[in-house]
């Protein structure tokens, strides 16, 4: 197993939070191993196939130097200003999948912006929501600050 119980790690599509329990589950006449990941925020637990957290995309969450480097560059971050919103849709979810803190910052501060400017669909005001909830999930967890301090942070570095 790559990972134990107590470790902090982030899911590209879930967000980060702690290891709590290794679960041993029967599916098909197939056993295997997960973990249980606790989100750090609200009430979600994760399955994650233990054989399979590579391919999935999770990894330890970020330190908090790395965390304060991606506040520093929050302003510079060159976002897509795509008009064709399946595009734009499409690349902002290939830019979660990928699992890099950086790239999924580059998601909401580009939501965030067109948020202001024109407004967003129901879609990507899903999609906001959920970039949202992953950056500052691990953010928070790797500075050791509440939620609603990291999104104070967050809003201050977009403005």
């Amino acid at each position: 197993m790559i990972y134990q119980l107590g470790d902090r790690i982030a899911h590209p599509l879930h967000g980060a939070g702690e290891i709590r329990e290794i679960e041993r589950k029967r599916v098909e006449g197939h056993s295997r191993d997960y973990y249980v990941l606790h989100v750090s925020r609200g009430d979600m637990k994760v399955m994650i196939p233990v054989d399979a957290c590579e391919q999935i995309g999770v990894r330890p969450i970020v330190s908090a130097a790395e965390a304060e480097a991606v506040f520093r560059a929050l302003p510079e971050l060159a976002v897509s200003e795509e008009a064709n919103w399946n595009r734009r849709y499409r690349d902002n979810m290939h830019q979660l999948k990928s699992g890099e803190l950086l790239k999924t910052a580059g998601v909401v501060k580009s939501l965030v912006l067109r948020e202001r400017r024109t407004g967003l669909s129901n879609g990507e005001r899903k999609m906001l929501h959920s970039a949202k909830q992953i950056l500052l999930s691990e953010m928070m967890l790797a500075l050791g600050e509440s939620y609603e301090d990291v999104e104070r942070r967050l809003y201050a570095a977009l403005d």
